[in-house]
């Protein structure tokens, strides 16, 4: 198991590097101002649609599904399935896409209600509707990575995501090289996002071509089709929580000028751990909790749970403690060129902070929903979103009133951990948390050695001296991070918590 998670991790953060990069490149093409914060808004309406199907969310139903169907009646009548599956998903999701662009004026104003009245509503009216056929390939894609994480096939599923993010850093380079208006970048960006859909789903048909993963294609609705898509729908909402308090937050922030940008580019920030760890442990723990259930093996069950647990909290802390006390330096030199000022830097470290607080709730909601989701029950990680999401709206309006998009992002902080609550009371009535004596062990000492770290890195920023050039920056930026990880790395491996005989035979183990 930690051998697929260390695999998803892997192609997780490739492809949040190219994230980066992309991300670079929109601040210097568009900054922070109206142009930006219309196609963000576009941007990140259709990213959550996109990660609502796509990014093992589809896996909390999907999963369980082929593997009850596969081992009670045989891997034909598990092709069969999942051909009805592949194809019902496509149709539906192209007929979502074509209703989203009718109305999307309407769904605009919805999540940005502060461009109403404003020339910003019909830019990102006009760039959401350039990307919404990214839709059409996203369901098929959508099937064929959860068919592949079903039958412990990681890599494929973990690397092709990087097509998304390569083909709109080509372009933007184009239009760096050929500089054009901010209005006709956006659009011309926004109209990438479809080709990059393209590209992902061709790659995954060619690998599976010639074998009968899905076969025969048919449309159906029939009562197992409608009993898949009840049991579907609630998972992929709570799988797209983290993406959800940033809509919620950015309904709020929209009414406040730059505000939407200095969000997105804080929260991208936070997707980087988010993605190599919730992501991975999503995608590999609901199979292996799936097995575990499915065999009532108890034994499985916990040691899945205490490997997630720990994964999660050893790699969260230090993150989070690492992300607050380097706010500055990270966003300065990522974002800080072309159109995007030093008070834009100044603006969005702020936001970053307090967003960092809601890094290791939502990597344990990561954790966490696949014991639900393994057992079938989707519709407890929904009530668990939902809660956080009516949190963040509430709260956001009253802390961003008080404290502008500082505010917002504490509210969306406060928000995670009410989900994160509400799924462990619920849990914990329903079937238990369990974790064995080795978890117990270590992970206090992973939250000693983090609170550890964050103190003398904070203490380590203070009195080195700071640099004006960007190769300066990187460089100064490398050492500040090489020895957090040091200084984190220490007590682990003092105290036996870190073995690496223990990750040398964990990486051997098969998948």
């Amino acid at each position: 198991m930690i051998r697929s998670i260390l695999m998803v991790s892997t192609g997780t953060l490739a492809s949040r590097l190219l994230g980066f990069a992309r991300d670079a490149m929109v601040a210097a093409l568009l900054g922070a101002g109206a142009v930006a914060d219309a196609f963000l808004v576009a941007f990140q309406l259709v990213n959550v649609i996109r990660r609502l199907l796509t990014e093992g969310a589809l896996n909390a139903a999907l999963i369980p599904a082929w593997a009850r169907i596969h081992a009670v009646d045989g891997p034909e009548a598990a092709a069969a399935f999942a051909g009805r599956i592949l194809c019902t998903v496509s149709a539906a999701v192209i007929i979502a896409a074509l209703l989203i662009g009718l109305a999307m004026p309407q769904v605009i104003a919805i999540v940005a209600p502060g461009f109403v009245g404003a020339p910003t509503l019909q830019l990102a009216t006009d760039n959401a509707r350039l990307m919404l056929p990214y839709l059409a390939f996203a369901g098929p894609v959508t099937v064929m990575m959860g068919l592949y994480n079903a039958q412990h096939r990681f890599a494929l599923t973990a690397f092709s995501p990087l097509l998304f993010n390569a083909a709109l850093i080509a372009v933007m380079a184009l239009l760096l090289a050929w500089p054009q208006q901010a209005a006709t970048a956006a659009m011309v960006m926004a109209a990438t996002v479809g080709v990059a859909g393209l590209l992902q789903l061709s790659m995954l048909i060619l690998r599976q071509s010639g074998s009968k993963l899905a076969s025969p294609l048919r449309l159906s609705l029939d009562a197992d089709m409608r009993a898949f898509f009840r049991k579907a729908l609630p998972g992929m909402v709570a799988s797209s929580g983290p993406q959800l308090l940033i809509v919620g937050g950015a309904i709020i922030a929209s009414s406040l000028p730059s505000a939407v940008s200095w969000l997105y580019f804080a929260n991208r920030l936070i997707e980087l751990p988010l993605g190599i760890v919730g992501t991975a442990m999503g995608t590999v723990l609901i199979p292996e909790l799936t097995r575990a259930a499915r065999d009532n093996d108890h034994a499985l069950m916990t040691h899945a749970q205490s490997r997630g647990i720990e994964l999660a909290i050893g790699l969260t802390l230090p993150a989070t403690l690492g992300l607050i006390v380097l706010s500055t330096p990270i966003v300065r030199l990522l974002f800080e060129h072309g159109a995007f000022t030093a008070s834009d830097t100044a603006a969005t470290a702020q936001a970053m902070t307090w967003l960092a607080l809601a890094l290791p709730a939502h990597v344990l909601i990561k954790t966490l929903s696949p014991a639900f989701f393994a057992r079938e029950n989707t519709h407890t990680p929904l009530i668990a979103t939902l809660v956080g999401l009516i949190v963040a709206i509430v709260a956001a309006y009253g802390l961003g009133a008080s404290f502008g998009p500082s505010g917002i992002a504490a509210a969306i902080a406060l928000a995670a951990w009410s989900s994160a609550i509400v799924l462990v009371i619920h849990g914990g009535r329903s079937f238990g948390w369990a974790i064995d004596a080795d978890a117990r062990r270590r992970l206090p000492i992973f939250a000693l050695a983090a609170i550890i770290m964050g103190g003398l890195l904070w203490l380590l920023t203070r009195y080195m001296p700071g640099a004006d050039h960007k190769l300066a920056q990187s460089v100064l930026l490398f050492l500040q991070i090489a020895c957090g990880l040091a200084i984190y790395a220490v007590p682990l491996v003092l105290t036996g918590a870190l073995r690496w005989r223990d990750i040398r035979a964990a990486l051997r183990k098969p998948t």
